[in-house]
Protein backbone atom coordinates (compact mmCIF):
# COMPACT_ATOMS: atom_id res chain seq x y z
CA UNK A 1 0.00 0.00 0.00
CA UNK A 2 1.58 3.56 -1.34
CA UNK A 3 2.27 5.91 1.57
CA UNK A 4 -0.19 8.50 1.68
CA UNK A 5 1.34 11.96 0.26
CA UNK A 6 1.49 14.93 2.80
CA UNK A 7 -0.94 17.84 2.40
CA UNK A 8 0.53 21.07 0.77
CA UNK A 9 -0.60 24.33 3.30
CA UNK A 10 -1.97 26.73 1.71
CA UNK A 11 -0.26 30.47 2.00
CA UNK A 12 -0.71 31.85 5.21
CA UNK A 13 -1.10 35.35 3.32
CA UNK A 14 -4.53 35.24 2.32
CA UNK A 15 -5.84 34.20 5.36
CA UNK A 16 -6.20 34.80 9.19
CA UNK A 17 -5.42 32.86 11.95
CA UNK A 18 -8.60 31.32 12.50
CA UNK A 19 -9.18 30.90 8.52
CA UNK A 20 -5.83 29.07 8.66
CA UNK A 21 -6.70 26.65 11.21
CA UNK A 22 -9.74 25.74 9.29
CA UNK A 23 -8.16 25.45 5.75
CA UNK A 24 -5.41 23.29 7.28
CA UNK A 25 -8.10 21.05 9.53
CA UNK A 26 -9.60 20.35 6.03
CA UNK A 27 -6.48 19.07 4.66
CA UNK A 28 -5.87 17.04 8.16
CA UNK A 29 -3.14 19.23 9.29
CA UNK A 30 -2.91 19.20 12.93
CA UNK A 31 -4.49 22.55 14.46
CA UNK A 32 -1.22 23.15 16.62
CA UNK A 33 0.87 22.48 13.51
CA UNK A 34 -0.93 24.96 11.95
CA UNK A 35 -0.58 27.57 13.81
CA UNK A 36 2.97 27.12 14.14
CA UNK A 37 3.52 27.31 10.13
CA UNK A 38 1.52 30.82 10.55
CA UNK A 39 3.56 31.91 13.60
CA UNK A 40 6.21 31.55 11.66
CA UNK A 41 5.11 32.82 8.47
CA UNK A 42 4.46 36.14 9.99
CA UNK A 43 6.31 36.70 12.98
CA UNK A 44 10.00 35.05 11.48
CA UNK A 45 9.19 35.52 7.59
CA UNK A 46 9.15 31.55 7.20
CA UNK A 47 6.36 30.93 4.20
CA UNK A 48 5.73 26.87 4.64
CA UNK A 49 6.82 25.20 1.70
CA UNK A 50 6.22 25.20 -1.57
CA UNK A 51 5.07 29.33 -1.05
CA UNK A 52 7.60 32.18 -1.39
CA UNK A 53 7.00 35.54 -1.17
CA UNK A 54 6.46 37.78 -4.25
CA UNK A 55 9.77 38.36 -6.03
CA UNK A 56 11.05 42.07 -5.70
CA UNK A 57 11.92 43.11 -9.07
CA UNK A 58 13.44 46.62 -8.11
CA UNK A 59 14.10 48.92 -5.30
CA UNK A 60 15.02 52.83 -5.48
CA UNK A 61 16.30 54.97 -2.39
CA UNK A 62 16.08 58.20 -1.11
CA UNK A 63 17.66 60.22 1.65
CA UNK A 64 15.57 62.21 3.87
CA UNK A 65 16.00 63.94 7.15
CA UNK A 66 14.07 60.91 8.82
CA UNK A 67 15.89 58.28 6.80
CA UNK A 68 15.81 55.64 4.04
CA UNK A 69 12.57 55.85 1.80
CA UNK A 70 12.61 52.94 0.07
CA UNK A 71 10.09 52.52 -2.86
CA UNK A 72 10.41 48.83 -4.39
CA UNK A 73 8.44 46.73 -6.43
CA UNK A 74 6.99 43.42 -6.88
CA UNK A 75 6.03 40.81 -9.63
CA UNK A 76 3.01 39.61 -10.02
CA UNK A 77 1.33 37.40 -12.52
CA UNK A 78 -0.41 39.66 -15.31
CA UNK A 79 -3.68 38.51 -17.10
CA UNK A 80 -4.62 35.78 -19.85
CA UNK A 81 -7.77 37.49 -21.10
CA UNK A 82 -9.15 40.53 -22.71
CA UNK A 83 -6.97 43.21 -24.55
CA UNK A 84 -3.74 42.66 -22.52
CA UNK A 85 -3.45 38.80 -23.44
CA UNK A 86 -0.18 38.22 -24.42
CA UNK A 87 0.97 41.72 -24.37
CA UNK A 88 4.80 41.47 -23.61
CA UNK A 89 4.58 44.38 -21.18
CA UNK A 90 1.65 42.70 -18.76
CA UNK A 91 2.49 38.71 -18.67
CA UNK A 92 3.81 39.84 -15.28
CA UNK A 93 3.26 43.28 -13.56
CA UNK A 94 4.70 45.53 -11.29
CA UNK A 95 3.27 46.11 -7.96
CA UNK A 96 4.80 49.52 -6.15
CA UNK A 97 5.22 49.86 -2.61
CA UNK A 98 6.79 52.45 -0.61
CA UNK A 99 8.45 52.22 2.84
CA UNK A 100 8.43 56.08 4.44
CA UNK A 101 10.65 56.57 7.33
CA UNK A 102 8.91 58.77 10.31
CA UNK A 103 10.47 60.39 13.47
CA UNK A 104 8.14 60.73 16.69
CA UNK A 105 9.06 63.29 18.92
CA UNK A 106 11.19 61.49 21.66
CA UNK A 107 12.81 60.98 18.07
CA UNK A 108 12.04 57.31 17.47
CA UNK A 109 12.29 56.32 13.98
CA UNK A 110 9.64 54.19 12.97
CA UNK A 111 8.59 53.21 9.38
CA UNK A 112 5.41 53.53 7.08
CA UNK A 113 4.15 51.17 4.57
CA UNK A 114 2.28 52.75 1.76
CA UNK A 115 0.29 49.61 0.25
CA UNK A 116 -1.36 49.13 -3.37
CA UNK A 117 -4.39 47.50 -4.19
CA UNK A 118 -4.72 47.22 -7.58
CA UNK A 119 -2.35 47.79 -10.72
CA UNK A 120 -3.16 51.03 -12.05
CA UNK A 121 -6.21 52.91 -11.07
CA UNK A 122 -10.09 53.61 -13.15
CA UNK A 123 -10.33 56.81 -10.92
CA UNK A 124 -8.62 58.99 -13.39
CA UNK A 125 -7.47 62.29 -11.23
CA UNK A 126 -5.24 64.26 -13.29
CA UNK A 127 -2.65 64.93 -11.11
CA UNK A 128 -1.79 61.23 -10.39
CA UNK A 129 0.71 58.92 -12.19
CA UNK A 130 -1.37 56.11 -11.55
CA UNK A 131 -4.62 57.14 -12.78
CA UNK A 132 -2.08 57.41 -16.50
CA UNK A 133 -1.99 53.52 -16.40
CA UNK A 134 -6.03 53.19 -16.22
CA UNK A 135 -6.81 49.93 -14.31
CA UNK A 136 -5.18 46.81 -15.16
CA UNK A 137 -6.59 44.17 -12.23
CA UNK A 138 -6.93 44.32 -8.62
CA UNK A 139 -4.91 42.45 -6.11
CA UNK A 140 -5.80 39.45 -4.49
CA UNK A 141 -5.36 39.25 -0.76
CA UNK A 142 -2.03 37.34 -0.72
CA UNK A 143 -0.35 40.21 -3.19
CA UNK A 144 -1.30 42.92 -0.61
CA UNK A 145 -0.61 41.49 2.26
CA UNK A 146 2.60 40.51 0.53
CA UNK A 147 3.88 43.47 0.41
CA UNK A 148 3.93 44.04 4.34
CA UNK A 149 5.82 40.38 4.02
CA UNK A 150 8.62 41.88 1.78
CA UNK A 151 8.77 45.19 3.90
CA UNK A 152 9.47 43.22 7.12
CA UNK A 153 11.25 40.40 6.04
CA UNK A 154 12.72 40.95 3.20
CA UNK A 155 14.10 44.15 3.02
CA UNK A 156 14.04 44.12 7.04
CA UNK A 157 11.93 47.31 8.24
CA UNK A 158 9.42 47.36 11.23
CA UNK A 159 6.47 48.52 9.67
CA UNK A 160 4.71 50.46 12.63
CA UNK A 161 1.50 51.92 10.03
CA UNK A 162 0.06 50.68 6.82
CA UNK A 163 -1.79 53.28 4.68
CA UNK A 164 -3.60 51.89 2.07
CA UNK A 165 -2.22 55.27 -0.29
CA UNK A 166 -0.59 53.22 -3.19
CA UNK A 167 -1.56 52.13 -6.69
CA UNK A 168 -5.27 52.12 -7.07
CA UNK A 169 -8.18 53.08 -5.41
CA UNK A 170 -8.91 50.70 -2.36
CA UNK A 171 -12.46 50.86 -2.66
CA UNK A 172 -12.94 49.56 -5.78
CA UNK A 173 -11.08 46.58 -4.71
CA UNK A 174 -12.99 46.42 -0.67
CA UNK A 175 -13.69 43.07 -0.02
CA UNK A 176 -9.98 42.32 -0.59
CA UNK A 177 -8.66 45.45 1.29
CA UNK A 178 -10.52 44.84 4.26
CA UNK A 179 -9.58 40.95 4.20
CA UNK A 180 -6.37 42.39 4.42
CA UNK A 181 -6.46 44.21 7.39
CA UNK A 182 -7.81 41.63 9.39
CA UNK A 183 -4.92 39.76 8.36
CA UNK A 184 -2.63 42.52 9.17
CA UNK A 185 -4.18 43.02 12.32
CA UNK A 186 -4.58 39.89 13.82
CA UNK A 187 -2.82 38.85 16.82
CA UNK A 188 -1.07 35.96 15.58
CA UNK A 189 0.23 37.48 12.89
CA UNK A 190 1.74 40.71 11.82
CA UNK A 191 -0.14 42.56 14.78
CA UNK A 192 -0.63 45.86 13.75
CA UNK A 193 -2.61 47.89 15.89
CA UNK A 194 -5.89 48.49 13.94
CA UNK A 195 -5.56 52.57 14.71
CA UNK A 196 -2.41 52.03 12.54
CA UNK A 197 -3.96 50.98 9.69
CA UNK A 198 -5.69 54.11 7.34
CA UNK A 199 -7.81 53.06 3.78
CA UNK A 200 -7.79 56.62 1.52
CA UNK A 201 -10.45 56.81 -0.97
CA UNK A 202 -11.05 59.48 -3.32
CA UNK A 203 -14.25 59.41 -2.45
CA UNK A 204 -16.50 56.48 -2.90
CA UNK A 205 -19.54 57.02 -1.51
CA UNK A 206 -20.52 53.08 -1.87
CA UNK A 207 -17.44 52.23 -0.33
CA UNK A 208 -17.53 55.01 2.63
CA UNK A 209 -20.71 53.02 3.61
CA UNK A 210 -19.84 49.60 3.60
CA UNK A 211 -16.66 51.28 5.54
CA UNK A 212 -19.45 52.52 8.46
CA UNK A 213 -21.21 49.02 8.63
CA UNK A 214 -17.54 47.24 8.96
CA UNK A 215 -16.33 49.64 11.92
CA UNK A 216 -19.59 49.11 13.35
CA UNK A 217 -18.40 45.86 14.27
CA UNK A 218 -16.35 44.06 17.33
CA UNK A 219 -12.82 45.30 17.14
CA UNK A 220 -12.72 47.96 14.48
CA UNK A 221 -14.07 50.68 15.32
CA UNK A 222 -10.45 52.27 15.21
CA UNK A 223 -9.72 51.67 11.68
CA UNK A 224 -8.05 55.37 10.06
CA UNK A 225 -10.10 56.61 6.99
CA UNK A 226 -8.47 59.39 4.77
CA UNK A 227 -10.71 61.26 1.61
CA UNK A 228 -8.23 62.32 -1.06
CA UNK A 229 -10.58 66.07 -1.29
CA UNK A 230 -7.83 68.21 -3.08
CA UNK A 231 -10.45 70.89 -4.34
CA UNK A 232 -12.26 73.59 -2.64
CA UNK A 233 -15.63 73.39 -4.61
CA UNK A 234 -17.30 70.32 -7.31
CA UNK A 235 -16.17 72.99 -10.14
CA UNK A 236 -12.56 71.93 -9.64
CA UNK A 237 -13.40 68.65 -8.00
CA UNK A 238 -14.75 67.91 -11.76
CA UNK A 239 -11.92 68.42 -13.46
CA UNK A 240 -9.17 66.98 -11.58
CA UNK A 241 -11.11 64.20 -10.08
CA UNK A 242 -13.66 62.97 -12.77
CA UNK A 243 -15.51 60.67 -9.75
CA UNK A 244 -17.04 64.02 -8.17
CA UNK A 245 -19.16 64.16 -11.30
CA UNK A 246 -21.20 61.18 -10.08
CA UNK A 247 -20.76 61.55 -6.52
CA UNK A 248 -20.10 65.67 -5.94
CA UNK A 249 -19.31 67.32 -2.39
CA UNK A 250 -22.15 67.99 -0.95
CA UNK A 251 -22.73 64.13 -1.00
CA UNK A 252 -19.43 62.65 -0.29
CA UNK A 253 -20.36 65.34 3.17
CA UNK A 254 -23.43 63.81 4.04
CA UNK A 255 -21.76 60.36 4.15
CA UNK A 256 -18.92 61.39 5.83
CA UNK A 257 -21.52 62.21 8.20
CA UNK A 258 -23.64 58.99 8.77
CA UNK A 259 -20.70 57.06 9.62
CA UNK A 260 -20.71 55.10 12.89
CA UNK A 261 -19.47 57.80 15.81
CA UNK A 262 -19.63 60.55 13.92
CA UNK A 263 -18.73 62.89 16.42
CA UNK A 264 -15.67 61.08 17.71
CA UNK A 265 -13.96 59.63 14.76
CA UNK A 266 -11.31 61.51 13.21
CA UNK A 267 -10.80 61.52 9.88
CA UNK A 268 -8.08 63.00 7.92
CA UNK A 269 -8.90 64.94 4.79
CA UNK A 270 -5.91 65.10 2.25
CA UNK A 271 -5.81 68.18 -0.21
CA UNK A 272 -2.79 68.11 -2.96
CA UNK A 273 -1.97 71.74 -3.53
CA UNK A 274 -1.65 72.54 -7.01
CA UNK A 275 0.11 75.98 -8.59
CA UNK A 276 -2.45 78.06 -10.16
CA UNK A 277 -5.18 75.29 -9.92
CA UNK A 278 -6.48 75.10 -5.48
CA UNK A 279 -4.32 77.44 -4.00
CA UNK A 280 -5.81 80.91 -3.35
CA UNK A 281 -7.17 82.26 -0.21
CA UNK A 282 -10.49 82.11 -1.10
CA UNK A 283 -10.21 78.05 -2.25
CA UNK A 284 -8.66 77.69 1.71
CA UNK A 285 -12.51 79.38 2.61
CA UNK A 286 -14.11 77.19 0.61
CA UNK A 287 -12.26 74.12 1.47
CA UNK A 288 -13.10 75.16 5.16
CA UNK A 289 -16.63 75.52 4.90
CA UNK A 290 -16.80 71.92 3.20
CA UNK A 291 -14.54 70.90 6.55
CA UNK A 292 -16.72 72.71 9.10
CA UNK A 293 -18.12 69.75 10.55
CA UNK A 294 -14.70 68.49 11.15
CA UNK A 295 -13.32 72.03 12.75
CA UNK A 296 -13.18 73.41 16.13
CA UNK A 297 -15.71 75.25 17.61
CA UNK A 298 -16.37 76.68 21.22
CA UNK A 299 -18.22 73.60 22.39
CA UNK A 300 -15.17 71.12 20.66
CA UNK A 301 -11.93 72.96 21.21
CA UNK A 302 -10.16 69.70 19.48
CA UNK A 303 -11.41 68.86 15.81
CA UNK A 304 -12.21 65.81 15.01
CA UNK A 305 -10.76 66.09 11.12
CA UNK A 306 -7.08 66.37 10.00
CA UNK A 307 -6.33 68.28 6.75
CA UNK A 308 -2.95 66.61 5.25
CA UNK A 309 -1.90 68.98 3.38
CA UNK A 310 0.43 67.64 0.18
CA UNK A 311 2.59 69.82 -2.07
CA UNK A 312 1.98 68.39 -5.45
CA UNK A 313 4.67 65.90 -6.28
CA UNK A 314 4.71 65.92 -10.53
CA UNK A 315 3.63 63.12 -12.39
CA UNK A 316 5.53 62.19 -16.01
CA UNK A 317 4.64 65.26 -18.13
CA UNK A 318 2.83 67.32 -15.63
CA UNK A 319 0.95 70.06 -17.07
CA UNK A 320 1.72 71.79 -13.10
CA UNK A 321 5.01 72.17 -11.33
CA UNK A 322 5.92 71.33 -7.35
CA UNK A 323 3.96 74.60 -5.73
CA UNK A 324 6.68 77.23 -3.76
CA UNK A 325 7.39 76.84 -0.57
CA UNK A 326 6.14 80.08 0.12
CA UNK A 327 2.55 79.28 -1.29
CA UNK A 328 2.27 75.95 0.78
CA UNK A 329 3.11 77.86 4.25
CA UNK A 330 0.11 80.40 3.30
CA UNK A 331 -2.06 77.83 2.42
CA UNK A 332 -1.64 76.61 5.56
CA UNK A 333 -2.22 79.37 7.83
CA UNK A 334 -4.99 80.28 5.69
CA UNK A 335 -6.59 76.86 7.17
CA UNK A 336 -5.50 77.08 10.10
CA UNK A 337 -7.14 80.60 10.64
CA UNK A 338 -10.34 78.75 9.39
CA UNK A 339 -10.29 76.67 12.66
CA UNK A 340 -9.21 73.62 10.80
CA UNK A 341 -6.55 71.44 12.25
CA UNK A 342 -3.77 70.88 10.01
CA UNK A 343 -0.68 69.23 8.77
CA UNK A 344 2.06 69.40 6.00
CA UNK A 345 2.79 66.24 4.29
CA UNK A 346 6.85 66.05 4.94
CA UNK A 347 7.95 65.35 1.08
CA UNK A 348 9.30 61.98 0.72
CA UNK A 349 10.68 60.45 -2.43
CA UNK A 350 10.04 62.49 -5.18
CA UNK A 351 13.52 61.86 -7.03
CA UNK A 352 12.59 58.48 -6.81
CA UNK A 353 9.21 58.21 -8.14
CA UNK A 354 7.74 56.99 -4.90
CA UNK A 355 6.47 60.47 -3.28
CA UNK A 356 2.23 60.44 -2.84
CA UNK A 357 0.67 60.63 -6.49
CA UNK A 358 3.55 59.20 -8.61
CA UNK A 359 3.87 55.30 -8.51
CA UNK A 360 2.98 53.70 -11.66
CA UNK A 361 4.24 52.21 -14.76
CA UNK A 362 5.51 54.66 -17.31
CA UNK A 363 5.57 51.62 -20.10
CA UNK A 364 1.80 50.62 -19.58
CA UNK A 365 -1.01 53.05 -20.01
CA UNK A 366 -4.67 53.97 -20.15
CA UNK A 367 -5.40 49.75 -19.95
CA UNK A 368 -8.62 48.67 -19.77
CA UNK A 369 -9.32 46.52 -16.57
CA UNK A 370 -9.21 42.61 -16.64
CA UNK A 371 -10.40 40.49 -14.51
CA UNK A 372 -8.15 37.44 -13.09
CA UNK A 373 -9.55 33.85 -13.04
CA UNK A 374 -8.59 33.46 -9.74
CA UNK A 375 -11.19 34.43 -6.94
CA UNK A 376 -9.81 37.97 -5.19
CA UNK A 377 -9.18 36.27 -2.05
CA UNK A 378 -6.66 33.13 -3.08
CA UNK A 379 -3.81 32.76 -1.17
Amino acid sequence: MRPTEPSIPPSPLGLSHAQYLSACSDLGIHAKRASEMYHKAFRDGLLPEPHAPQPIAQTLTEETPEGLTTKFLTTVPGTTKGPLAGDPNASTLEVESVVIPMLTRSGRRTFTLCVSSQVGCAMGCGFCETAQMGLIRSLTVSEIVGQWFNARHTLGNNIANIVFMGMGEPMDNLDAVLQAVDILTDHHGASIPMSKVTISTVGRIDGIRVFGERIAEPGWKRLGLAISVNAPNDEIRDELMPINRGMPMAELQQALLDLPMVRTRKICFEYVLIPGVNDQQDHARQLAAFLRPWASTPDRPVPNGLVNLIPYNPRRNSPWPAPEESAVEAFMSWLIEEGLFVKRRRTKGRSAMAACGQLGAAHIRKRRFVELSTPTGDA
